[in-house]
């Protein structure tokens, strides 16, 4: 019962609660200390983990068992300020008059009483919230996220080595200290601490969780897939607690808060109050509706009759349940073999069908007429369907070229003659058939009972008579007058012998898509088309270069000759131009004598001095007495260092 310090704060001296509220907040706070130290520490370890081995099994482990602790010191801190409240009660702290205070710490700048009007309103919201609900929301969304960002299903198994037993024996360790705390907590007096039983129950989440861990670690290996996932599922039972605190902390926000009413324990959880045996969930839930919304569901008489009638309606449903396993709805497309005591009696139809309760009684499922095509020869990793547009490009599938290898290609081997001599050869064929489990019950019967996989049984048995038929066949006859008759052959050989197995299967057709050479045979015949065209071009290329240097020596030939014509030509003609100069020079010289010869001459040494610098002196000028006079003062030395040539004639000098 909650204490109003209005009405009863004379009273709290006298309850045990209140007496040692203080020695049990000093063992809260030690706990918590401790604890919270430990899953700080796992948290460290579990970051490096990341760092160095993401996919491990020791990154969601380490972060599971410290989000459990914390579970636990969140509880045992939502206790702790109970007890703080309690001591407090016990011991008021006499604070002194308000208006005193205030004019002893009025601020006087701008600044100091901006910051003193935030820290107001900030302690109001916080005296309105609640300090515990503060921490609690807190510490359940530290847990949240920390699960979530482990929270990997798809990890690998690994060895892990030593460490996995030196931390399977820490967790074990930690979980017998826990469970000596759970066992105080859980024999502690209710009225000396009425949250001890609530905080034994938080325990139990780490204990679970701890000893979980350590399962984990002692069966890890390499080959082992189970403890790598249940190290990763053990983050539930926390990460629920979690939603359960931080619910409770939303949901307090909307209730009064009264500094003198006794608060009550914030961090109890339903989950944890169901990890006792037997489990109560109904006992449970009856005292949460009671204690918190004073819902007393012992006094309404319907609650109490289902309660009374609750395992006697509970088994007459798992009666009828199990009588219902005895009607049987078979569909359209299917038929059903029915078995009494495992034994088959009865083929049903489609429809609906009653026989004995399972296991005295069950139906095996057959096809009714449902139509297959199975292929000879499937990949060993076949790709997904896919369903390409109709206007889109083709897909690789439909590539039916010699050069393409495709998934449904079955190499063997045929007959093949030379001349005279025998030899083999290999093709690629594509041999697919449609088939259906007999209409007939006894077929549907052979069907279920003589054949495990009926797919495999087809496949097999068409294998073994295909390399039977193909080994006396040629390759002209098989792309020639052999095929049309060859569908019906295989059709037949293989349906005789699935009779003969007594198969129950029906084959309606058999289809034979394509018989071609490997693949690497067409590859191989590109290969030699290619070479064969590269050699074609090669010698047309030095044909042309032959004929290219063909044309070129005779294009230098031709002007060579050209050349040689053009000077004989022009030597003949200045030959001629000469001999006829001669003539003319040699007549005019008959003619005229020594005349001739001096106007050559002079012609001659006119066209020689037309360009030179001459200086003509004659004894003629000045008369016959006076010689000319040179005044040598005005002259310079001519820039031809050769000396001045005197003609032998009088009166002129050069």
């Amino acid at each position: 019962m909650q204490v109003d310090l209005e009405v009863d704060g004379t009273r709290v001296s006298g309850l045990p609660r209140f007496q040692q509220a203080a020695t049990q907040a000093k063992r809260l706070r030690r706990w918590a200390i401790g604890l919270g130290a430990l899953a700080g520490a796992g948290w460290v370890l579990a970051f490096f983990v990341g760092l160095f081995a993401p996919q491990s099994i020791w990154l969601p482990l380490l972060v599971n068992q410290s989000a459990a602790l914390l579970v636990l010191v969140a509880a045992l801190q939502s206790a702790w300020w109970l007890t703080l409240w309690r001591a407090h009660a016990l011991n008021p702290v006499v604070l002194a008059p308000q208006s005193t205070v205030q004019e002893q710490t009025e601020p006087h700048g701008w600044y100091e009483r901006l910051l003193d009007r935030l820290s107001r309103r900030s302690a109001h919201v916080l005296g309105q919230i609640g300090a515990a609900t503060l921490w609690l929301g807190g510490w359940s969304l530290l847990v949240l996220l920390s699960i979530e960002q482990v929270w990997n299903l798809a990890l690998t198994p690994a060895a892990v080595g030593v460490s996995a037993t030196v931390g399977a024996a820490s967790a074990l360790l930690l979980a017998f200290g826990l469970l000596v705390l759970e066992r105080q907590l859980a024999q502690d007096n209710p009225a000396q601490w009425p949250e001890a039983g609530s905080l034994a129950q938080m325990t139990r989440v780490a204990i679970i969780s701890l000893v979980l861990g350590a399962l984990c670690l002692l069966f890890v290996s390499d080959s082992s897939v189970w403890p790598v996932r249940v190290a990763v599922l053990i983050a539930i039972l926390p990460g629920l607690v979690a939603i359960e605190l931080l619910l409770r902390a939303v949901l307090s926000l909307f209730s009064p808060r009264r500094e003198q009413l006794e608060p009550t324990l914030l961090a109890r959880s339903f989950i944890a109050d169901m990890l006792r045996w037997p489990p109560q969930p109904l006992l449970a839930l009856q005292h949460e509706l009671h204690n918190r919304f004073g819902i007393d569901l012992r006094q309404i008489w319907a609650f109490s009759y289902m309660r009374r009638a609750f395992l006697p309606v509970l088994a007459l449903v798992a009666l009828v349940g199990w009588l219902l396993t005895g009607i049987h709805e078979i569909p359209l497309q299917g038929r059903g073999i029915y078995e009494r005591f495992g034994k088959p009696v009865e083929v049903f139809g489609p429809g609906l069908h009653s026989g004995l309760p399972w296991p005295l009684g069950r139906v095996l499922s057959v096809e009714n007429g449902v139509v297959h095509e199975l292929a000879t020869s499937v990949g060993e990793n076949p790709a997904a369907v896919s369903l390409d547009p109709a206007e889109g490009p083709a897909p690789l599938t439909a590539n039916r070229l010699w050069d393409a290898s495709h998934v449904n290609d079955k190499s063997q081997v045929i007959a093949s003659s030379r001349g005279e001599q025998q030899s083999f050869q290999i093709v690629n064929m594509d041999v697919r058939f449609v088939y259906r489990i007999g209409l007939s019950d006894q077929a549907a019967l052979a069907a279920t009972y003589n054949s495990a996989d009926v797919p495999t049984l087809i496949r097999s048995t068409a294998s073994r008579i295909l390399v039977h038929d193909f080994a006396s066949r040629t390759l002209d006859g098989l792309l020639g007058e052999d095929r049309a008759g060859l569908a019906a052959e295989i059709g037949k050989a293989l349906q005789s012998d699935l009779q003969k197995l007594d198969s129950g299967v029906e084959i309606l057709a058999t289809v034979v898509e394509a018989i071609h050479p490997p693949a690497g045979a067409a590859n191989a015949y590109h290969s030699v088309q290619a070479a064969q065209i590269g050699a074609q071009a090669l010698i047309a290329r030095e044909r042309g270069a032959a004929a290219e240097a063909s044309n070129q020596a005779q294009l230098q030939a031709s002007l060579a000759r050209d050349q040689a014509s053009a000077n004989a030509r022009e030597i003949n003609a200045t030959a001629q131009a000469a001999d006829l100069k001669f003539n003319a020079e040699q007549k005019a010289f008959a003619s005229a004598g020594q005349a001739f010869v001096l106007e050559q001459y002079l012609s001659q040494l006119s066209l020689g001095l037309s360009k030179a610098k001459l200086l003509i002196l004659d004894h003629r000028l000045g008369g016959s007495s006076n010689a000319p006079t040179i005044d040598l003062r005005t002259f310079t030395l001519p820039a031809d260092p050769t000396p001045a040539r005197i003609n032998a004639q009088p009166g002129v000098a050069h």
